[in-house]
């Protein structure tokens, strides 16, 4: 990685600022205690910088979910323009902070990614909306990592999404350094076992394109394979797939070991696979035969090392 920090947007309210419509905030002690260790937050209330106060009246979305209007509840003042102009200006602002994620607070009409509450004209709710912040936000970046607050109290989606910013940042990198065939090669080939592990369906199409990367004008290339390369990172990984993709690392060494030490790291396989023990587990017997027997190819995966282990995401997966 380069030296800049890594960057990633975040609702300030989940800092503990106090900038919420009743005054108050949403700390999350993860976000700012454990994961702060390691990202330079970019803190961003649209509410606030769109000139609305705190406190302030609460609002919501209202009117036709393909143009939503964002209303103060009691007083019925729309804010909608008001709120657009700020957006599209902090749009333009964090464009020049190259931000590997996002973390937006659940539920907030500006900041919801997801089944956010909307109204209709007769005053009906359903969960069918998205933030207008978080979508502007989504449609001007579309393979930046994003995630809700409340999401990442799972375990599974939480490594998820922390693997994804890590990965988007070496994959920025390399394009921002001037990207080329080989480089794009040597990035996939220590990716592959990651891939795998989410997607094989994408983990065959970025094959197939790395295979005929000759056929590729290199800024055609670094479109469509960052494309792809984002998509299969945000297909979940499974039991499973990690399974399938242990048993795969062990064939590179399964000759070297004796009848005591396969049978051990099979067993350790196979407690993560009945749900005994984190992934952490298998991992370490993994790495440990890696560094042993000297398997430079399996040692350089990303796949044993995406993010910080200080994290200890892997213990909870």
């Amino acid at each position: 990685m380069t030296n800049t920090p890594l960057r990633l947007g975040i609702s300030r309210c989940l800092l503990g600022e106090e900038v919420r419509f009743n005054g108050g905030h949403k700390r999350d002690g993860f976000l700012t205690d454990v994961l702060g260790q390691y990202v330079e937050w970019v803190p961003v209330c649209p509410e606030v910088e769109a000139g609305l106060g705190t406190p302030r009246e609460a609002m919501r979305l209202v009117g036709d979910p393909r143009r939503l209007r964002l209303v103060t509840i009691k007083s019925g003042q729309d804010h909608t323009r008001v709120f657009e102009t700020m957006t599209k200006n902090r749009l333009r602002d964090l464009e020049g902070l190259d931000l590997s994620g996002y973390v937006f607070k659940r539920d907030s009409p500006s900041c919801g990614v997801e089944r956010v509450r909307t109204y209709n004209e007769h005053g009906m709710p359903s969960r069918n909306g998205v933030g207008l912040f978080a979508r502007a936000f989504l449609e001007r970046f579309p393979l930046i990592p994003v995630e809700e607050e409340g999401r990442l109290c799972d375990a599974r989606l939480r490594e998820n999404f922390i693997e994804r910013v890590f990965c988007y940042r070496r994959w920025h990198d390399l394009v921002q350094s001037g990207i080329t065939r080989r480089a794009v090669i040597r990035f996939h080939t220590i990716h592959k076992y990651l891939l795998l592990a989410h997607s094989a369906q994408h983990y065959s199409l970025l094959g197939r394109m790395v295979a005929q990367v000759k056929e590729y004008r290199s800024k055609d290339l670094a479109c469509r394979y960052g494309e792809l390369f984002m998509k299969a990172l945000a297909v979940k990984a499974t039991v499973r797939k990690h399974v399938n993709v242990l048993h795969h690392i062990l064939g590179y060494f399964k000759e070297r070991l004796d009848a005591q030490e396969k049978a051990e790291l099979l067993g350790v396989i196979g407690e993560y696979h009945h749900g005994l023990t984190p992934l952490i587990v298998p991992l370490t017997l993994i790495k440990h035969y890696v560094q042993t027997f000297d398997v430079g190819y399996i040692r350089d995966q990303v796949y044993l090392n995406p993010h910080p282990k200080e994290l200890m995401l892997r213990n909870h997966v």
